[in-house]
């Protein structure tokens, strides 16, 4: 079980910086114990589990991690935890971004260096509510995945591609998963290998690669790379919420689209993502007008 410490270059979040990583309550490869962050992944090396604790007294992240990908995920910890991402690269033009960096000054974007860990669940979030994507991730992980390294027997390694990509239709469209989802994510872990190198590639060659397979577009590949790495500009393009929640914020008026977020995001250019992250930070969102959108189920069908 090997460990080690990070020490912060300055105010850090942890719960924060890495809760985007988690798909929804009940993920089985995420939870908070005790204050404490475990995560639970498939890394070059294989399965991992990894522990994290703040320890303000001491200044310091505590770290431990189990399983054939322990090492890799120490070796990898300051990039998870926002070690090179630098915020004061910028320069709030507003208000509630301004008071949103004040108040919130510990957040960093987080690298996990991992693709097909963000991409196969964003391709779950395609076209549907939020919760049939989670409960979606959760029993596909609970089905196929195995059991994760360490003392936390109820938590899961998503499978690796071989896995994915022997998966029944059955169970597909048991979790709720139609077909034009399903495919893609059979395709994306065909080619897990050429998605794995864009965790080396800078946003926008990491964009394309992604986007070159069928059923990946760009909103698909924004969410990825946010996550995979830690991206500041992968704004997410196409959403059905998040251009009214920042044109909401920023001007009061309702039913901004994706152009005028844009437009509005533009002073902010080359960090627009960690400017979008600092408005939803801020809790300020349209007041709903409309009953909230119903919850499919394909599975009963």
């Amino acid at each position: 079980m090997p460990a080690r410490t990070w020490v912060p270059p300055g105010p850090f979040d942890l719960h924060r910086t890495l809760g985007v990583l988690q798909r929804g309550p009940g993920d089985p490869a995420f939870a908070v114990r005790g204050g404490e962050l475990w995560r639970a992944c498939r890394t070059p090396e294989g399965a991992g589990t990894l522990r994290l604790a703040a320890r303000p007294a001491a200044g310091e992240i505590e770290a431990e991690a189990w399983g054939p990908g322990a090492d890799w995920l120490l070796e990898r910890l300051p990039d998870l935890l926002g070690e090179h991402d630098d915020p004061a690269r910028l320069t709030a033009r507003h208000r509630i971004v301004h008071e949103a960096r004040r108040r919130h000054p510990g957040v960093r974007l987080a690298r996990t260096g991992l693709v097909l860990e963000s991409l196969i669940p964003s391709i779950l979030e395609q076209k549907v509510t939020s919760d049939e994507a989670y409960r979606a991730w959760r029993l596909l992980l609970q089905r196929h995945g195995e059991p994760a390294p360490g003392p936390w027997e109820r938590m899961r390694v998503m499978p690796d591609p071989r896995a994915w990509a022997l998966i029944p239709s059955w169970e597909w469209h048991r979790a709720g998963v139609d077909a034009k989802r399903s495919s893609a994510i059979l395709r994306a872990v065909r080619a897990a290998r050429r998605m794995e190198e864009a965790a080396r590639m800078d946003l926008a060659d990491a964009t394309r690669r992604l986007t070159a397979i069928p059923g990946i577009g760009p909103w698909t590949a924004a969410e990825t790379l946010q996550r995979a790495l830690g991206a500041p500009d992968a704004i997410t393009v196409g959403d059905l919420h998040l251009p009214k929640i920042i044109g909401y914020a920023l001007t009061g008026r309702r039913g901004t689209t994706d152009e005028q977020m844009l437009a509005l995001l533009a002073p902010y250019e080359g960090q627009r993502h960690r400017a979008a992250r600092l408005i939803l930070l801020s809790g300020i969102t349209p007041p709903r007008r409309a009953p909230r959108f119903p919850v499919g189920d394909i599975a009963r069908l």
